[in-house]
């Protein structure tokens, strides 16, 4: 059996910066207050008119990955996608990837686990060319968050908090001991109405949430029990990467770099904290982007190898929580 590893990576955020006192202006919040809860200062949306998508900014990412793995688009076998903000209801963005980078006809898969998404995809890109049916696979994450959320003060808890951008991986075969050493996946959907969007969809269509509802509270937004969230995500996330380490012989001295998913900078520092691990350890980007779900690991991940903060042998963590309830982990030999 194959192993697969990691030769590619990419990201691309909009350029339009959004500051937490630009959000002050559209509802009732401030800069300490943001700060003080998620550890965020700013974050990307996409600006009306900047030709930017969910799809585009997921090109965008690969055409980078795919150019520092130097490969060309049709040496791509197949491409996992991962959004829960697709440019359409359907298809999803999978296929617009296809055709938006010329590639030959390959498999386009789109993953709906919200901010484990990314490593959903890694795991899945992993058994493919673990068994041998493809070489090379392109992992996307990308969101377009703006497009979706209530600037409006009954929404602020959730709306400071999500970012737009796409970060990319491409896993290509390899035949030595680095690479993908394991992923762990798991789902609680007991708690998918603490972190949902439930309408419009196709129980709850638009005329129905329209006849149900005043105007002004349409529940068209996401709704997000913060405190309930929190709490799990802190003991998942734990959970989730001790299962990964002992999976493979392996000690928390052992982790060179954590890459959390950015859900909140107070989510990160807690599992600092119970790992024992030094802030050089642990990877975060949150200030800059605030939360970007699926993307939001492969864009850290980008980061942390363009500033040499992941070198040849690293021991790299990557672990996910998000709706559904669904997390997970990869344990990754650079």
């Amino acid at each position: 059996m194959h192993s697969s590893k990691i030769i590619g990576l990419g990201k691309y955020v909009p350029e339009n910066i959004v500051t937490n006192d630009d959000l002050a202006k559209l509802m009732d919040t401030n800069d300490a207050w943001i700060q003080e809860r998620t550890g965020i200062k700013e974050r990307r949306h996409i600006k009306k008119g900047d030709g930017n998508s969910t799809s585009i900014m997921g090109v965008k990412a690969a055409t980078m990955a795919l150019e520092r793995a130097k490969l060309k688009p049709d040496a791509i076998d197949m491409i996992i996608f991962a959004t829960l903000s697709p440019d359409m209801y359907f298809p999803g963005g999978g296929v617009e990837v296809q055709h938006l980078m010329g590639m030959r006809t390959v498999p386009a898969l789109d993953v709906r686990n919200q901010c484990s998404g990314f490593v959903y995809g890694v795991s899945v890109a992993d058994q493919f060319i673990k068994t041998g049916m493809y070489k090379n696979v392109l992992v996307i994450g990308a969101e377009n968050h703006s497009g979706g959320l209530d600037f409006n003060s009954r929404s602020r808890n959730v709306s400071v908090i999500f970012g737009d951008g796409a970060g990319a991986a491409i896993l290509s075969r390899s035949d030595n001991n680095s690479g993908i050493l394991s992923t762990h996946l798991h789902s609680e959907g007991a708690h998918k109405d603490q972190l949902a969007l439930k309408g419009p969809s196709t129980s709850y269509w638009v005329p129905e949430i329209l006849a149900d509802n005043p105007q002004e509270d349409i529940p068209y937004y996401p709704y997000m029990n913060g405190q309930f969230v929190f709490k799990h995500a802190v003991t998942r996330f734990t959970e989730v990467i001790h299962e990964g380490l002992q999976a493979n012989d392996l000690d928390v001295s052992a982790i060179d770099v954590l890459i959390p998913h950015q859900a909140n900078l107070r989510v990160s520092q807690m599992i600092q904290r119970k790992f024992n691990l030094t802030g050089d350890q642990v990877y975060s980007n949150i200030e800059r982007y605030g939360n970007t779900t699926a993307a939001s690991i492969p864009i850290a991940l980008t980061e942390a190898w363009e500033e040499g903060r992941i070198n040849e042998g690293d021991l790299v963590v990557l672990a996910a929580f998000g709706s559904g309830f669904t997390w997970g982990s990869a344990i990754i030999k650079w």
